[in-house]
């Protein structure tokens, strides 16, 4: 949106500085001031402000009074009487003049206007008298013939102070806090202004505050916009389109919203309807901003899917990342290339994107290089230095939106305006940093395709970046192929870390060492720097021990091998228990491990274990990647791993680490689910473990612990599936895990070591793990929307679970066939397997088996027009959730009979009930059932005729759905999103969500296609 067009935040409401108006806010100031202990004083429970003052108190001490809802007074936070609507329009009128004298005329018109009865002189000094009597003598004067109040301290006052800060703040770039000031403003607001009082002036009055109340929301919206939050401000400016209607201002958000949140067809549907409502209403047509932001949005104007100015920084840890790591001191040679380099980042200045490309083997020093020029050029990058290793040498390369979302936090983002999808994120990273000079270095690169997404894209930013391949197909990168050092530069670096004394007496050992070293800078460095912390060591010494070719010859030939020499030189110095360790943790997959998942595979004691890992640390052989968290770089991994298979650990020692890092997981999520999950059997029929895992003192902790694994547990999964004799337990920890099949973040990676598992389960001739590993995929399959995949992974593991008499999965299976039968419509086969689920549940004794199947049956039953008989399963199954204390599918209960309840025609109750459904999803992180249960919530909106609130609430789902639920959902929270805005007038916007869902239900072939078809004609022949 373009600045000059965007609102000012309005310190003021309408008309009070208007000469010609009526009498209007006040016109002194409190200001807020902080007590020595560094709390706000003088703030009430409404935001009121008592102003802080020395000396005596004043007239009114301790009484603040408020007028944006019903008029009240406090003293001492104690209400205080303030009589009749008559004497309360008095005292509105006395307190909305600002100190100021008010005559008994002025009162009299105030109270009754122009035909007062004939007893009004004598009803205003009543009320006066009693208003002097309950507030006192020196708050309420009489003088000059009139009245005037002696106080400050009114809510209207405060308002006006927070608008006018965060007018500055505004002005100053600080966004966030200018919204915080705005959001705190407008929270005083409580009802109706002036509720309940009589007269013209209270309704004079009450306008202009509800126009002020509006403006400043139109000036929060905006910056919601600027600082990126377009998805979330759809949804309430939705529902406020929908109540003032004629509001341009409002619609004009509206679009922009829409529009940047690539809903392009849906914002121009808003300007057809905003301009035949107000031919319609008006006779008039839409103002020329709101027609400008149509012929912008119709060109697909760039400058207008992002805000003019960047937002002001939030949640991020710095506002200018400087994120390089620190140079060595000792940096040597390369001048060529420092020059070079050097001279094309400082090109960016100008008018280009520089991308420079460096590439070599393992420990040539490419990092050490490109960060050595980086911090040189910072000078040309005031805007900051972003770094990240992408560790493409192993067989875990970091994903691009994983580095894009870190980028863009550190650039300002707010986490919660960070997108999901690689696209949007890169398409957000390269809009955040244009206009900015920013430096990018990215180490370690696997090829071009991930670093492709990761460059800035824009004039004056560049990027470093360092690979050991030659990325030819990068376009328009300046490649440098990094070769070893000269002999020269090799000895100058490995005399400047030794030191010349020790060097320059045995210059032909160094050159000894160096050559043994292939010229490699890394293994130079670290040959240099154990010599230099042994003083007691020659050079000599050093130069014999690499002179061993058996430790040193074949790794110091070719590529990654040379890398090894080097650190065998730090690793042979490691105690016994040191070494272990570094070899047993290697062996593990995920991207790091904790502390206590590292004690499991040592077996030892957390404090031991943690002993042991610092050290490692010490020896840079292990890094410290968070508090209580440990990784290695992925050579330092490979190299670890090439220890343990050198005969240094014997097989048996390694399974039995990796078992025990299994069994620790598998442990652990067993009490997540239990702990979510009380009563429910699924505990009792996983794999014994040999290892105790972790416990846990409430549900939050273990839900953080288990979406905080998430990344090492799957890895440790896959790992499972290369022997059968951890095979069985990986499975049932992905079932024991299947809160992650949920999350948006973990679903894509729980769907494929599924998969994995399911393919090693088969291949191994394993019945009994290949048919629970199916039944995970039939979960996470569903949970995408994808249930024709889900209906035959459930048949194979029922099939699977008969053949081995697997009573669990058997019920499961069952339980799943018959809500993929719902799904597809197919209601005859979903009550029979759903009351086959409701017997076998019934059989093993899982009342919380037992209770899902009723609740899935009384779906079945509500599709079928059975509503009687829905309601009632849906009532038993919540009723033995929370018999339970099982609050988690507790919820899911009173989701099915909120849609029994909708159907029957009892909306309150159907509200009320997915209303306590979505609190227990919100706060179990269930995405999924979030976004469902107010999807649901809508639909009772609409039965109830509130369709503001159905659009509200199912653009809420739409924006809680995104990268959960599938497509098939998608559709039909669009369909109940076009009949809400259909309710309220916009046609335009509601034909372009069913047309969406239209090609979304054409697409999956979903017989919901002919409805949606039917309403789209429906509307074009209205």
């Amino acid at each position: 949106m373009d600045r000059e067009n965007g609102p000012r935040v309005p310190a003021r409401f309408p008309g009070e500085n208007d000469a010609t108006a009526e009498p209007g806010v006040p016109a002194q100031r409190t200001r807020r001031t902080t007590d020595t202990t560094g709390g706000r004083r003088g703030t009430g429970a409404d935001g009121a402000v008592d102003t802080a003052r020395t000396g005596p108190p004043p007239a009114g001490a301790g009484l603040r009074f408020g007028v944006l809802g019903p008029v009240r007074a406090w003293r001492d936070d104690e209400p205080v009487p303030t009589g009749s609507p008559q004497q309360r329009a008095l005292l509105a009128a006395l307190l909305l003049r600002g100190g100021r004298t008010a005559t008994a005329a002025e009162l009299i018109d105030a109270l009754w206007g122009e035909e007062p009865p004939s007893q009004a002189l004598a009803a205003v000094r009543t009320y006066a008298s009693r208003l002097r009597k309950a507030l006192g003598p020196q708050v309420l004067v009489s003088e000059s013939g009139g009245y005037a109040l002696r106080t400050t301290a009114l809510d209207v006052t405060t308002a006006q102070e927070l608008a006018a800060e965060a007018e500055k703040l505004r002005a100053g770039g600080d966004r966030t806090a200018a919204r915080a000031r705005l959001a705190e403003a407008l929270d005083l607001w409580d009802g109706e202004v002036l509720a309940s009082v009589p007269g013209p002036h209270a309704e004079t009055q009450r306008t202009r505050l509800e126009e002020w109340r509006l403006t400043l929301l139109e000036s929060r919206l905006d910056i919601d916009l600027e600082i990126g939050a377009h998805a979330e401000a759809v949804s309430e400016l939705t529902s406020l389109t929908a109540a003032h209607p004629l509001r341009e201002r409002l619609r004009e958000l509206l679009m922009l919203a829409l529009y940047r949140g690539g809903r392009q067809a849906e914002a121009l549907a808003v300007y057809a309807d905003t301009r035949r409502l107000l031919a319609d209403e008006l006779g008039v047509d839409p103002t020329p901003e709101l027609s400008r932001l149509q012929q912008r949005i119709l060109r697909a104007d760039s400058e207008l899917a992002r805000p003019v100015e960047e937002p002001a920084p939030a949640a991020a840890p710095v506002a200018r990342p400087a994120q390089l790591p620190a140079t060595v001191p000792d940096f040597t040679g390369r001048t060529s290339f420092v020059r070079e380099l050097g001279a094309l980042l400082s090109s960016a200045e100008g008018s280009v994107m520089a991308v420079s490309a460096l590439a070599g083997i393992g420990g040539v020093g490419k990092t050490t290089l490109a960060v050595h020029v980086a911090h040189e050029a910072r000078p040309h990058f005031p805007d900051g230095q972003l770094y990240v290793d992408l560790q493409g040498a192993g067989s875990r390369a970091v994903a691009p939106e994983t580095v894009l979302g870190s980028f863009l936090r550190a650039l300002g983002v707010p986490d919660t305006a960070v997108p999901d999808s690689l696209d949007d994120r890169a398409a957000l990273y390269r809009s955040t940093l244009d206009g900015r000079r920013v430096l990018v270095l990215l180490d370690n690169a696997r090829d071009a395709a991930q670093i492709r997404p990761l460059l800035p894209g824009t004039a004056g930013c560049a990027a470093l970046v360092t690979s050991r391949i030659r990325m030819v197909d990068l376009a328009g990168a300046h490649l440098v192929d990094l070769d070893v050092m000269s002999p020269e530069e090799a000895l100058q670096l490995f005399t400047r870390i030794v030191g010349k004394e020790r060097v320059q007496s045995e210059r032909e050992a160094a050159l000894d060492v160096v050559a043994a070293c292939g010229f490699l800078p890394l293994a130079i460095r670290i040959a240099a720097s154990r010599l230099a912390a042994r003083r007691t060591w020659t050079v000599s010494v050093l130069a014999a021990k690499l002179a061993d070719e058996r430790r040193r010859l074949d790794e110091l030939q070719a590529g990654d091998l040379a890398v090894k020499a080097t650190f065998e030189l730090g690793y042979g110095q490691l105690e016994p228990a040191q070494a272990r360790a570094f070899r047993l943790l290697g062996l593990a997959d995920g991207p790091d491990v904790s502390l206590a998942a590292a004690a499991a595979v040592l077996d030892l004691p957390p404090r031991d274990t943690e002993d042991l890992l610092e050290a490692l640390v010490d020896t840079s052989l292990v890094e410290s990647a968070a508090p209580g968290r440990y990784r290695y770089h992925d050579l330092v991994r490979l190299y670890a791993r090439a220890c343990a298979d050198r005969d240094e650990q014997p097989p048996s020692e390694k399974e039995a680490a990796l078992s025990r890092l299994l069994d620790f997981y598998l442990s652990t999520a067993a009490r997540v689910y239990a702990i979510e999950r009380p009563g429910d059997r699924l505990v009792d029929h996983l794999e014994a473990t040999a290892y105790e895992g972790l416990a846990f003192t409430d549900r939050h902790e273990a839900q953080d612990w288990l979406y905080a694994e998430a990344n090492c547990l799957l890895a440790t999964v896959r790992q499972s599936a290369s022997s059968p004799s951890t095979l069985r337990r990986g499975v049932d920890l992905l079932w024991a895990s299947l809160d992650l099949a949920e999350s948006g973040t973990n679903s894509k990676e729980y769907e494929a070591v599924a998969t994995v598992l399911r393919e090693a389960a088969g291949t191994a001739g394993d019945v009994r793990a290949e048919g629970r590993a199916a039944l995970t995929l039939a979960y996470v399959q569903h949970v995408s929307g994808r249930f024709d995949e889900a209906d035959g992974h459930a048949h194979e593991s029922m099939d699977l679970a008969s053949a081995t008499g697997d009573d669990l999965p058997l019920c499961w299976a069952a339980n799943a066939l018959g809500i993929m039968a719902l799904y597809q419509g197919r209601n005859a086969d979903g009550e029979r397997f759903l009351a086959q689920a409701t017997a076998s549940f019934r059989a093993c004794d899982d009342a919380a088996g037992e209770a899902s199947a009723l609740c899935n049956l009384s779906r079945i039953h509500l599709a079928m027009g059975q509503t009687d008989i829905a309601v009632e399963l849906a009532r038993r199954g919540t009723d033995m959730y929370d018999a339970m204390g099982h609050a988690l599918k507790g919820a899911n209960g009173r989701y099915a009979l909120g849609l029994a309840l909708t159907q029957s025609g009892r909306l309150a109750e159907a509200t009320a009930r997915l209303s306590e459904a979505l609190g227990v999803f919100r706060d179990s992180r269930q995405r999924l059932w979030e976004g469902m249960s107010l999807f649901r919530i809508a639909e009772v909106d609409i039965a109830a005729h509130r369709y503001a609130q159905a659009a509200s609430n199912a653009e809420t789902a739409l924006v809680v759905l995104r990268g959960v639920g599938g497509e098939w959902r998608r559709g039909q929270v669009l369909v109940v999103l076009g009949r809400a805005l259909s309710g309220i007038g916009q046609h335009g916007r509601a034909q372009v969500c069913w047309k969406e869902a239209l090609g979304i239900f054409a697409d999956l072939g979903s017989p919901e296609e002919s409805e949606v078809r039917a309403l789209l004609l429906e509307t074009a022949a209205a």
